[in-house]
């Protein structure tokens, strides 16, 4: 009777919509349900019986800091045997960063004595929107099909609608544009096949960690520009660094090796007289000041 009770609640698990999972006292990893699959990518067989820690989910803050070695929610559980929530940022399977919801709670047996602890954890982007997204850009034939992010027509078109609400309305949207670093480094070392990969990569950290009411497209090449909208300079330079934080903490996979990719990035907001051409121009020459000043930066201006 109790095995049958033990295989229900596996069932149950399995089917929820949140990941779950348990680690023992040592973190290494006991159960990994479905939904864990899912949203990682890392399939229950790779990763029960290792630790956590162990280049599986990493999570990091919006620092760019490691919670595997520093302010683990999961290790502070296990040592103090208190709940905890936060947000964070995941390592998915195929490299790219993953904002997440978790909530941690600890595991006791009859006696009241700490044996482990649970995470659960939900997909924090909003999946539905990007789906309905993806589906209208496809309809309009404005999506890049390598990187499943809106093309440059559809880049055009929605900063020309900015300008538009800017001059009417007052209101200020600023622009990201982005150049990957060494891109032809990854093309002559490694081949054209990952330098696919390497855009994938970045598009996808980019789709998954967008606010619903921005937009961050491919310009073209290794060339590409976010649209953020109702944001001062501050909120600007903070989303620029994010941005920058989460592609460097990403991953690009090829056979043994977890290559790291980072971005150049120039920041400015919408002025009065601005044009497509003159906002994309002088964003593109902050980012050249970034590459000068050693690459993986953000140049506002």
């Amino acid at each position: 009777m109790a095995e049958e009770t033990k295989w229900n609640y596996k069932e149950m698990l399995d089917n929820l919509y949140d990941a779950v999972y348990f680690v023992d006292p040592d973190r290494r990893i006991q159960y990994w349900n479905r939904a864990a699959e899912r949203i990682t990518g890392f399939k229950a067989g790779e990763v029960v019986g290792r630790s956590c820690s162990d280049n599986i989910l990493m999570h990091v803050d919006e620092q760019g800091k490691s919670l595997c070695r520093e302010s683990c929610p999961l290790a502070a559980t296990l040592k103090d045997g208190k709940p905890r929530e936060t947000d964070v940022y995941l390592h998915h399977r195929n490299g790219h960063r993953l904002p997440v919801a978790i909530r941690v709670t600890p595991l006791r047996d009859e006696a009241g004595t700490l044996i482990g602890a649970v995470e659960v954890f939900s997909d924090n982007s909003d999946k539905m929107e990007c789906f309905f997204r993806v589906q209208e850009l496809e309809r309009l034939a404005m999506l890049d099909t390598l990187t499943q992010l809106p093309n440059r027509a559809y880049l055009e078109q929605e900063l020309r609608a900015r300008i538009e609400e800017f001059d009417r309305y007052d209101l200020v949207s600023g622009l990201l544009f982005m150049d990957i670093d060494h891109f032809k480094q990854f093309n002559d070392t490694y081949g054209h096949d990952l330098g696919d990969e390497v855009l994938k990569t970045l598009g996808a950290t980019l789709l998954h960690n967008s606010r619903l009411f921005d937009l961050f497209g491919r310009w073209g090449g290794e060339e590409f520009l976010g649209i953020v909208r109702n944001v001062d300079a501050e909120g600007l330079e903070r989303i620029g660094n994010r941005t920058l934080i989460l592609i460097r903490t990403s991953r690009v996979r090829r056979q043994a090796e977890n290559l790291q990719v980072t971005v150049s990035i120039g920041g400015t907001l919408l002025k009065a007289g601005d044009t497509i051409e003159s906002t994309v121009r002088r964003a593109d020459t902050l980012m050249y000041q970034s590459k000068k000043a050693g690459r993986d930066r953000f140049s506002m201006g």
